[in-house]
């Protein structure tokens, strides 16, 4: 099916949120995860079929075949696929050797497993501000972050947008620093002509169901060049053990079922073409919505995105996601909190204004509806109501 005829788009909560629209308009659900469903159906049930016969549920062979086309998709050495998107963070940081008392530079502005995932690994996150036309972590920040304790640098390709990683990967390298790129919502992107995850030394990944590369379920991968990190991921995530009962390493039970990589394997087939309809829906609403009050996604140069998320800000944020709600039209905040302002980071100390544009974006994101299944009759909907609401004020 070509994009401009299929561009058809539950997530828990969302539902409930419009149901209160007028039944006589056209409901836009935020997401609508059953659509990859039906369109693979025969090819998912055919998957999951073979590994129930199979008999081997964990690892195995599926698994690694997954593994395999993974990394030959993103033009990487190795893959090694774990059980969620936050222990790919934090197995990568370990295999990396970032440890107790360590400093790893952070996004400012991203989903909080980011930082989690360094402090689980006994480091300290140190938040750095982000560029506003992309909303990544800003390169020209960096170096005044770096002391003697930095260990780490994580640039997050946030929203399906590669961060612009030659400007990071260059201080990182006159000061001696790892890279982990966390590439949990950029399946297939590209930073000048290259796939991200393999650009730094080590990348992170999550397939969480609503991701453009979605399990049916938890899972994460993660990805390397580099053969020692490989290794020691692959000890790491499997009780710390290369041979069953003999453990070397204090590791973690962090593998990936065969169910989840059967599917996986059904749908990375599919996924370009998925992130070439997302880019269609991107173009449509950049097009009708320019001459609204909203400040749209800016693609950079460097970048090509695969809108993850395709999200705008607007000052009446709040009224304008209430005046969709009323319209039959899910959204979602991504993120209503900036890690630093979260009870789990409250001990850091950080205050209301401290990362002053990191929290003016939060208050004013929003997330429209984007999925390759999305009509485009629910895409003229979502324009139509956005316009509306500019037009009023």
């Amino acid at each position: 099916m070509a994009p401009e005829e299929t561009m058809n788009v539950t997530i828990s909560g969302t539902a409930a949120t419009i149901s209160e629209a007028s039944p006589n308009i056209v409901q836009v659900p935020f997401l609508d995860l059953r659509k990859t469903y039906v369109e693979l159906k025969d090819e998912i049930d055919a998957a999951v079929a073979r590994v129930l016969e199979s008999g081997s549920y964990i690892l195995g062979s599926e698994v690694e075949a997954f593994e395999d086309e993974y990394a030959e998709f993103l033009g990487v050495k190795h893959c090694i696929a774990v059980s969620s998107g936050l222990e790919a963070l934090h197995l990568a940081l370990l295999a990396m050797g970032v440890t107790r008392g360590d400093e790893v530079l952070v996004p400012a502005n991203t989903f909080i497993a980011t930082w989690l995932a360094i402090s689980h690994a006994g480091a300290v996150p140190v938040p750095i501000e982000p560029d506003l036309g992309t909303y990544n972590i800003d390169p020209d920040r960096i170096e005044a972050a770096i002391t003697p304790r930095t260990r780490c640098i994580v640039p997050v390709h946030l929203y399906g947008v590669a961060a612009d990683m030659y400007p990071i990967l260059e201080i990182a390298r006159r000061h001696g620093l790892w890279v982990m790129e966390d590439a949990a919502q950029a399946h297939g992107a590209r930073y000048k002509g290259t796939r991200v995850g393999g650009l730094g030394d080590v990348a992170g990944w999550s397939f969480y169901p609503g991701k453009n590369l979605g399990a049916f379920g938890d899972a994460g991968a993660i990805t390397t060049n580099r053969d020692d990190i490989a290794e020691r991921v692959r000890v790491l995530r499997n009780y710390g053990s290369r041979i069953k009962y003999h453990n070397e390493l204090k590791g973690f039970n962090s593998r990936m079922d065969a169910l989840q990589a059967a599917m996986l394997r059904v749908k990375l087939r599919n996924l370009d073409q998925w992130n070439d309809r997302r880019r269609a829906v991107a173009r449509h609403y950049a097009g009708a919505l320019r001459h609204t009050d909203l400040i749209l996604p800016s693609e950079s140069t460097y970048s090509e995105a695969v809108y993850h998320l395709y999200v705008v800000r607007s000052q009446r944020r709040d009224a304008l996601q209430e005046f969709l709600r009323r319209q039959g039209i899910g959204t979602l905040i991504h993120y209503p909190v900036p890690p630093h302002r979260q009870d789990a980071y409250l001990d850091m100390g950080m205050a209301e204004g401290t990362l002053p544009l990191t929290e003016r974006i939060h208050r004013e994101v929003l997330s429209l509806p984007m999925g390759p299944h999305l009509t485009v009759e629910q895409i003229d909907a979502v324009v139509q109501a956005v316009q509306n609401f500019s037009a009023s004020s």
